[in-house]
């Protein structure tokens, strides 16, 4: 099992940032978190950005140049950098961790980001 808590949302105006953290604990020495997502209201949830094992960074077009995904294995946490957030920005954000032997995926409960002016 392993527990994410997903921390640092908010309210901003456009052009501004915001960095997202999501601690894990568990049987993490066995699992990563390879991912943040996002779902806006009546939208499909959707990969914003991931991050393979071996440190390998991928993006979202829509967020390409904006956005940063880290991991901090030491601290067990990662992070997602947004910069430049826009209004279609706004959504509930998940970070997700894989067991390695399984393949099997654990969620946070999310953080609110509302990009408004």
């Amino acid at each position: 099992q392993v527990q994410l808590v997903e921390s640092g949302g908010g309210s901003v105006q456009p052009g501004g940032s915001l960095t997202l953290s999501c601690a894990a604990s568990g049987s993490i020495l066995r699992a990563y978190v390879r991912g943040w997502y996002r779902q806006a209201p009546g939208k499909q949830r959707e990969l914003v950005a991931a991050l393979t094992s071996g440190g390998t960074m991928n993006y979202a077009d829509s967020v390409k140049g904006r956005f940063t995904i880290s991991r901090d294995n030491a601290r067990n946490t990662a992070y997602l950098q947004m910069n430049s957030l826009k209004p279609e920005d706004t959504a509930v954000y998940y970070c997700v961790a894989v067991l390695r032997a399984s393949g099997n995926d654990y969620w946070g409960q999310g953080t609110q980001v509302s990009v408004s002016s």
